[in-house]
Formats: structure tokens, sequence, C-alpha cells
């Protein structure tokens, strides 16, 4: 355990007496809640995200040869050679500690097609891992899996998390009328062939042509592209996943990024977390676009109710109009701040990103520097779990897919974006307001934005100038800081901060804010009473585990409370003063607040939206025939089980869809439901006229104990 000392930040005229107490009241280097052995909570942590191929090469053995690969990376839809072995000499030789990383996200590192695909002239391989094959083995473009545990355990010793990616939704392309396409998008299960595309006479998969992207129905049951589409209701289907992810929790990893969640089934990807939280939980996100100035609420009921969390495009995109493009204002940035924290019912578990793989990366050529390093010091002092794309430290450009995903450029560590993230990402471990805390507006017009974090004692205040031209005078500004006076974090990288002074009652002393300026002002002290910062996953079963993290429970066990029910004794499995270890109590299935009582009986406040479910689910398609509606009416579905909605009107599952699988009167939905369980069930009719439920007797069901299952039914009039 380290012991930080954040005194140089502040100094306020203490005697020497005093300033032995404060030290001695410093928290130490928050284990085991910044712990690298902390796979549910990523607060504290900062991402890098690899596309594997394209950072280093450590081991020339495994490149493919051929036509498949390109020397010097020249053709950028070729393989480049970068692999395992390379990241792992990265982590070896201190770059990426260096700037302060504490997590990799890599490509998915399952075995993929080798075919090359040649689309408008030009040839097109799975250098990107995203075309796989054979979903229990792994890549060997990239390595054995003995080089990915190497990788694995080289960054666990330097304190630094693996995350991969996982993409379930379709193997590779494919296409229904020529089998010599690809490799027909053939599935494998560890080498034993399951089924091909165009001869797929046990349903593997989706036959109903490609998403047009009309709606969310029509994304989620067609190919996406020619990409062939994983039918997740079939039990054989739901079990490989399942068998799959397995695999690669067993070798170690630390979390999951979910691809494409925008089109898979919601019930299916709910029970699949459900397995993952039940068997080795970790930290999941998923991916679901969102265009510039899109919200949707489906995006966040999916993040609120999934059991995984989101990359957070809305802050993405915001942050690139802001500070790339210059189309919104820091009124806008503040706004969807207060928005998003509304919107997600956990906030600081969404990863957010100022640019990735599918996106143009923020460095435009001929841009100011200074914009891509404010945008990067907003992310990463934001709340959330910020990811770096790999370069963007090295200022890399590049416009669209492949120039956004060029070989790695260089490695120096004299930039003053790789200087910035040093200075930054230890924040998260050290000061808890930038991990955990509460967001305030504190200063504000169209190109300057002074906010605030708070968690508990703790503050940490940024302020941001995008205006690389003038300065702004900063009058009538009242910090959250105790009266002292303060030394910007980023003194001495050029960022043209500068120090404040703090008075009583929190005034700032009127100070100008330089053209193109940042400053980051913070203060640390112990937090005494008990504090919840994060509880993951915030989705589980009774007897799972679940880690509870935060400030001030005190080295002495006291009582967990899900929401009346307290838990003591044996379920309390660890109990340390930042993070506590319970197991979930044999409580009704429903949504719960959270709190901790230190020993002494002192109440933290609570950490609301924790969601029990019933025990072990299975994936239900929940179908009715013969349903007609007028316009403006839909059909809805509510049931006997807290998954089902327990009978509600209010907050029933739905709007069924009516499309693709099954065609209007016949509605459908897929819902996540407790395994080996009697449900009962029925639909209705909403609109802006009073609820019509079906009439006649409830619709009963018996679940399976693992796989996927339909129920179809009539609707009764």
């Amino acid at each position: 355990m380290e012991t930080r000392l954040t005194t140089s930040f502040r100094t306020i005229g203490l005697t020497a007496a005093a300033l032995a107490a404060a030290v001695a009241a410093i928290p130490s280097y928050a284990a085991p809640d910044t712990s690298v052995t902390n796979k549910q909570g990523y607060n504290t942590d900062v991402i890098y995200q690899i596309v594997t191929d394209r950072f280093v090469d450590g081991n020339a053995a495994n490149n493919p040869t051929g036509a498949a690969f390109s020397a010097g990376c020249t053709q950028k839809r070729l393989f480049c050679g970068g692999d395992w072995k390379g990241i792992q000499n990265k982590i070896d030789d201190g770059y990426l500690t260096g700037m302060g990383i504490t997590a990799i996200w890599i490509s998915q590192p399952v075995e993929n097609i080798t075919a090359i695909i040649n689309y408008s002239g030009t040839d097109n391989t799975a250098y990107h891992g995203y075309w796989a094959r054979d979903f229990k083995k792994p890549n060997l473009a990239y390595g054995t899996l003995t080089d990915l545990t190497n990788l694995i355990n080289a960054a666990h010793a330097k304190n630094i998390k693996v995350i991969i990616d996982f993409a379930p939704n379709h193997t590779s392309p494919a296409s229904q009328s020529d089998p010599s396409f690809g490799e027909n998008g053939k599935l494998y299960d560890n080498g034993v062939l399951k089924s091909s595309y165009s001869s797929d006479s046990g349903n593997w998969f989706h036959h109903t042509g490609g998403t047009s992207f009309a709606n969310l129905e029509d994304g989620i049951y067609r190919n996406l592209f020619d990409l062939a589409d994983m039918n997740h209701n079939k039990t054989e289907v739901d079990a490989y996943f399942k068998a799959a992810i397995k695999t690669w929790l067993d070798l170690g990893i630390d979390g999951i990024r979910m691809d494409a969640v925008k089109h898979m089934p919601f019930g299916w990807q709910k029970n699949f977390m459900a397995y993952v939280h039940g068997y080795k939980p970790v930290f999941t996100f998923g991916e679901w676009f969102l265009g510039e100035n899109e919200v949707d609420p489906a995006n966040h009921y999916f993040a609120n109710r999934s059991g995984m969390s989101l990359l957070d495009f809305q802050f993405g995109q915001k942050v690139r109009q802001v500070f790339k493009d210059g189309s919104a204002d820091m009124t806008s940035l503040n706004q969807m701040i207060s928005d998003t924290a509304a919107q997600y019912s956990q906030v600081n578990d969404q990863v957010t990103f100022i640019d990735n793989h599918d996106m143009p990366r923020f460095k435009a050529a001929g841009a100011n520097n200074r914009k891509l390093e404010q945008a990067l010091a907003f992310t990463l002092t934001s709340r959330g779990v910020p990811a770096i794309y790999y370069g963007t430290e090295q200022y890399m450009e590049g416009t669209g897919d492949p120039d956004n995903r060029a070989k790695m450029t260089a490695f120096g560590t004299a930039t003053t974006a790789y200087k910035l993230v040093a200075k930054l990402a230890p924040l998260r471990k050290s000061n808890p307001a930038i991990a955990y805390g509460s967001t305030t507006e504190r200063w504000l017009n169209n190109n300057v934005l002074i906010f605030e974090r708070k968690f508990g004692p703790n503050v940490a205040v940024v302020a941001i100038n995008r205006d690389l031209v003038n300065a702004t005078s900063i009058t009538g500004f009242i910090a959250g800081l105790p009266a002292g006076s303060y030394t910007d974090v980023l003194a001495g990288i050029g960022m043209n901060g500068n120090n404040i002074t703090v008075n009583a009652g929190g005034g700032v002393n009127n100070f100008s804010l330089a053209a193109g300026a940042v400053a980051v002002w913070q203060y640390t002290a112990a937090t005494t009473t008990p504090t919840m910062a994060h509880v993951g996953p915030m989705m589980s079963m009774p007897g799972k585990t679940v880690t509870i993290d935060g400030r001030g429970f005190g080295a002495t066990t006291g009582t967990v409370m899900f929401g009346a029910t307290a838990v003591t004794g044996a379920a309390i499995l660890s109990w340390e003063d930042t993070q506590v270890k319970v197991q979930v109590p044999a409580v009704a299935a429903g949504i719960y607040a959270v709190g901790v009582k230190n020993a002494g009986g002192v109440a933290s406040g609570v950490y609301n939206a924790f969601e029990i479910l019933s025990g072990p689910q299975v994936s239900v398609r929940f179908v009715v025939n013969n349903a007609t509606t007028v316009p403006g009416e839909n059909i809805y579905l509510s049931g006997d089980k807290f998954e089902l909605t327990n009978w509600s009107a209010a907050t029933p599952i739905g709007p069924l869809f009516n499309q693709v699988m099954y065609s209007y009167p016949t509605w459908y939905t897929d819902v996540s439901v407790p395994a080996s369980s009697t449900v009962s069930f029925k639909f209705m009719k909403k609109s802006a006229n009073p609820t019509v439920w079906e009439g006649g007797s409830n619709h009963t069901f018996a679940t399976p104990a693992s796989g996927s299952a339909t129920v179809n039914v009539n609707w009764q009039p």
C-alpha cells in the first residue's frame, strides 16, 4: 500500500504540529478499491484502447503471410503485425504506466477468418478481430493462449487491468447465395464446425437480410451489413456464448467490452450478463452508437437495466462538437453533463471517450493541438470511466476507417498530451472526488467552463478556456475548496493555468484565465464517516458477491443494508475502510437502495437502483398472435415476476416488435426471466387511451433450466 501526499497542491501556513496532524489525516492510496484486483469498479482507472494489430509487432513469427500482410502497414485493411507480445513489451518498458494507464482494452482475442475479402477492388482482412469463426480459440495472428496469458500477467504485475472486446452479435461476412464468399460465416466450437450461413439447417443464424437501420427491431434481427447475424433465440447459441466467455474469464481477464449491443436482443443480453455476474463478475460496457445531438431513451434504459454500462456517446459526441469542431459551446457541454446525470442511473460507470476505431480521430490535420489537450483534460477529470484511443497522446490523425486505425506512429513521452495524461490519470487513484464525485458548475460562459467534483471532504476544481486567442477575466467565482492557496496540478507542462487563492466562504480572488488554458486545483482529506462511492455489479441475485467501494467504512465490520434488510455476520465476506464485499441477501427480486453502517451504527447515504434478480436467468421469446391494434396503439407484456414487471400496467415491457421475426398482427419480444420457473403473463394494448388488458385466464409457461425458449399464444379477447 502506497501513501501519496497532496499537500504540495495547497499551502495554508500550518504550524509544525498542525502539519504533522494534517499529514497523518491524509488517506492512504485507497487500496483495495483502487487495486488492480477490483474487477467490478473502474472509476479510479484510465482505459487505453488498443487495436492489437496496429500497436507493436512483438513477434514477427505470428504475422500472416502473403497477400494478407502489409509490411510497413501501407495497406491499412491488411494485417500489420501487432500482437499480444508487442503490447506486453510496452507494458514492460513503462510506456503505459508512465502515462498513468491502469487498464487496457484490446481487440477481440478470438480466432478470426483468414480469408481475404475484396470489396470494391480493395483487399480486406480480419486484422480488427471482428470477423470471428471460433469464439473459444485464440487469434493466432495476435499470438497463442500462452502469449495472452503472459500479457495478462505482465499487465497485472504493473497494476493494469485487461479488458477484451467481445462480439457475439455475428461471425464474419457471408452471402446467402454464394457459399464461396469469405468463409461463409462459419461458426466453430473449439475446432468443430457448428454451422455455415448458407447451409444452416439448425438455424444458428438469422436469415432476414441486412438491416436498413430504420428502427431498433430492424437492427436487432437483421444482419449488420453482410455479417452473419447470430440467432440468440436458440439454446445452443446461448450455451455456446456463455461457454465462450467463460473461457476468457477463466484466463484472468478483468473486463468486457461488448460490441454492437444495439443490434442484439435486450433480453438475451441481460440473461448473458446475469450469467457473467453469477460466475465471475467483471466490469462490462457495451457499444450503442449515437450520432451528434442524438438522445435515445432506449440507450438509457439499456444502460440502466441490462447489467452492463455503455460507451458514453452522448459525452463523446458533445466533447467533439465543443473542442474539435466548434459547433457547440461550453453551455451545451455543461448541459450534457447535467442531462446525462439524470438519464443514467449510474452515470459514473459510463465509459467516456473523445474518439475510437469507429469514428474519425479527434486530431484533424492542421488543427491546434490544444483542442485535443483540452478534450483530454475534460474527459480525465469528468464523471465516468475515461478511455483513451491508442496514439491520441501522439496526436495521431485519421479521417475514418481505415485511416483512423493506422500503425502506432511513435512512443515518445515528451508530448504535451502524454504529460497531461500522466499528470491527471493518477488523480483518479489519489483523489476520490475525481473518481466518484458529484459535478457542480461553478463558472460558465460560451468559452469557459469551471466545474467542481466533490466526494466527502475531497474536492477538485477544473477550469478550461477553449478560446485559443483571448483570455477571460474570472470574477465572482465561488469554489467548494477550503480557504487557502492552491497550485495548478498541471503547472510545468505548458497548459497556461494559474494558481488561485480561496477566501473564507469559498470566494476566489479574481484572476485571468489565459487563452487556451486548462487548470486543475484539488484538495484531499480523510473521509471519516461512511460514504458510498460505487457498487458493482449493479445487477445480481441472492447469494452472489457484490463489491462496495467508498471511504470511511472503518476497520471494524459493520452492516450492509439492502433496502430495509440488514446483512451482517458471515454474509459480509470482507470489510476494509474503502471496500466491502457482501453476499446479496435472500430478498424478493426488485430494485433496492444499498447502504453501509459502520461498526458504530453511523449510516452512509444510499446507492440507488441496485437490481436483484429472482435467480439464474434464461432468455424467452414471448409471442402473441392476432393482436390487432389501431393507429397509435401498441402491444405490451407483463406478468407475475419482477422480470416481467409484476403485473404493472404503468411500466410494462414493450412496445413489442411486429415486423421482422413475425409480422403484424403477431407481436414478439425477448425477455430475461427466471430459469426453472412457471411464469404467468398477459399482454395489453396501450395508447393515449386507457390500457386494455387481454381477456381470459393468465397465460402460463414453464421456463427451461438453461438456454433459450419461445412461448407462442393467441390474443384473448
